[in-house]
């Protein structure tokens, strides 16, 4: 086992891990929102650290939910899109898993979204969930493996469990993981938030005028559709993901004082994050699963006063992969063998040396999104090249210093830095497997 980082007298740290889907890296106060109003998820980022650079391996609800559970890329958890993974997922070693068979209590609450079975996993001590996507008002929970119809807002009643399961005696450490379901479509936001914003103005980055040139692979014709589609998120769309990111917020709220409460809130290491980016209309695009930074990146705030300096900021690039081994290194237990992140508990003390200054990224073409093709890409602090893997003359490179809208595609100007970004794109094809 490997050597834990606490000190002999120190307390192993509960584990908070708080996943929303569909929220991109800006849409929150802390990170810049005109008019977003998330002061307890702001609190997370004043008391705790706040990653600048935080990234997902595969930008799709299920593949990248196995990634931060498992550590692994999704061409190895095989959970390759938003299908009925459900068989896979119930073999797959997830870090509570892991922490379970070392001793915490563990608890799930929220969607699971790997396929349709909504019946506990292995690891977990306390289940509730529902069957795929769920819905936002009255959804049937399933709950530790009894159908329980649960009455109210979704967001509400997951951290109704949540806080359940936090103020009950532990005589254990303890891990909860709440996974909602918002901010994903239907977007459909709590009654008393229905009205939130209706008098603010929606303001469009310069890539939402992007002409497309230089990106043939948006401007093709796929089953009688444009591959981008007019402004791919209208106004009230992103103000409704706003107004359900507001009860998520209050959630939050709830969570902080109930961990105050029973005073483990200094001794809870806490994660804030997303499982993808998504388009509020950025190359005329809506959804995600593009290789564009609204799709790639992510919101990240964690706070643990023990090992995270309050209102530090972290500039390194951070995986979702990374996630599982830095649990699982807080306390000692060795990661599996098949983890292809890395632990980011040696950031908080500062710049490291050999961090990584590349990864890739991909995505496996789903039967019901023909419109987005399979791709990978290579991203490092300055460049990124797209290599769209069954199309040929459609591969895009961007310089994201002087073009962070990723709006001139340079594949056929930089060609020594293309052919360095190839080598590097077949050098983590070959390590990651």
């Amino acid at each position: 086992m490997a050597a834990p980082l606490l000190a002999k007298d120190e307390a192993r740290p509960n584990f908070l891990f708080i996943l929303i889907d569909d929220l991109r890296y800006n849409a929150l106060g802390c990170l810049g929102h005109p008019f977003v109003k998330t002061p307890n998820i702001d609190r997370i980022a004043r008391e705790g650290v706040t990653f600048s650079n935080a990234f997902v391996t595969t930008p799709l609800c299920s593949p990248s939910r196995a990634s931060f559970l498992t550590g692994r890329y999704v061409r190895s958890h095989r959970v390759l899109g938003n299908g009925d993974s459900a068989a896979i997922s119930h073999q797959l070693i997830t870090w509570p898993r892991l922490l379970h068979d070392a001793g915490y209590e563990t608890g799930y609450a929220g969607k699971w979204h790997m396929g349709t079975d909504d019946t506990p996993r292995p690891g977990f001590d306390r289940w509730v969930s529902f069957k795929g996507q769920g819905v936002y008002n009255d959804t049937p929970l399933n709950v530790d493996g009894t159908h329980v119809q649960a009455s109210g807002y979704i967001t509400d009643v997951l951290t109704d469990y949540a806080v359940e399961f936090l103020k009950k005696p532990h005589s254990k450490p303890f891990v909860m993981y709440v996974a909602h379901k918002a901010v994903h479509g239907p977007f459909t936001p709590a009654e008393r938030h229905k009205d939130l914003f209706a008098n603010e103005t929606i303001v469009r980055t310069p890539n939402a005028q992007d002409n497309l040139d230089g990106k043939p692979v948006l401007q093709r014709v796929v089953n009688g559709q444009p591959a981008a589609q007019g402004v791919g998120s209208s106004d009230d769309l992103i103000k409704n993901q706003l107004r359900c990111l507001t009860a998520i917020d209050e959630g939050v709220g709830r969570l902080l004082k109930t961990l105050e409460e029973t005073e483990q809130l200094d001794n809870t290491f806490l994660v804030f994050t997303s499982d993808n980016g998504y388009f509020w209309g950025e190359h005329h695009l809506g959804d995600k699963r593009w290789a564009y930074e609204e799709s790639l990146r992510i919101p990240m705030l964690m706070r643990y006063p023990k090992r995270i300096k309050a209102g530090s900021k972290i500039s390194q690039m951070v995986m979702n992969v990374d996630m599982a081994p830095t649990m699982l290194d807080m306390v000692g237990v060795p990661a599996p063998k098949e983890v292809q992140g890395r632990s980011i508990l040696p950031l908080f003390k500062g710049s490291v040396k050999n961090w990584r200054t590349a990864f890739l990224s991909e995505y496996f073409m789903e039967p019901q999104a023909q419109r987005v093709p399979s791709w990978q890409a290579v991203r490092n602090e300055r460049w990124k090249y797209v290599h769209f893997t069954e199309l040929a003359g459609m591969d895009e490179l961007y310089d994201l210093k002087s073009d962070p809208g990723e709006m001139k595609n340079l594949i056929f100007d930089a060609a020594s830095t293309l052919a360095g970004l190839k080598k590097d794109l077949d050098k983590f094809n070959q390590a990651i497997q």
